[in-house]
């Protein structure tokens, strides 16, 4: 059983706690995912997760999944998930709020190594 007490998490309370972009915070852990929240705005690099889905739900403002042959654009309240193994390029042309619900284990970005790469073992609690 977890040593965290039950209780509600207010997403406009926990993003009000950061104003890095592209750094993802953990919220919440379950079943060995966990739940995150970013700050994103521009272009975001090109990858994939080989062994993971990742979805992606917009909390505010506007998000556009790139894949190599179309786009998702995301409004509040929409999610897209997208599966193992499709490359794939986040855009928010002005700063958008996401969810992110993957597995605890996920790069966060692929194999993809950049000067943005948040390791695993570095995405912070809040």
């Amino acid at each position: 059983m977890s040593d965290k007490p039950i209780e509600a998490l207010n997403l406009k309370e926990k993003l009000s706690l950061f104003h890095d972009q592209w750094s993802p915070k953990v919220i919440a852990a379950l079943n060995g995912q966990w739940v995150k929240l970013a700050k994103v705005q521009g272009e975001f690099v090109w990858h994939s997760h080989e062994q993971e889905d990742e979805l992606f739900l917009v909390v505010s403002g506007e998000l556009t999944i790139r894949f190599r042959d179309r786009e998702v654009t995301l409004g509040e309240g929409e999610l897209c998930v997208v599966p193992r193994g499709v490359e794939h390029q986040p855009y928010a042309e002005q700063e958008a709020h996401i969810l992110l619900f993957e597995p605890a284990t996920t790069a966060h970005t692929g194999s993809e190594i950049t000067d943005r790469t948040v390791a695993t073992d570095d995405q912070s609690w809040i």
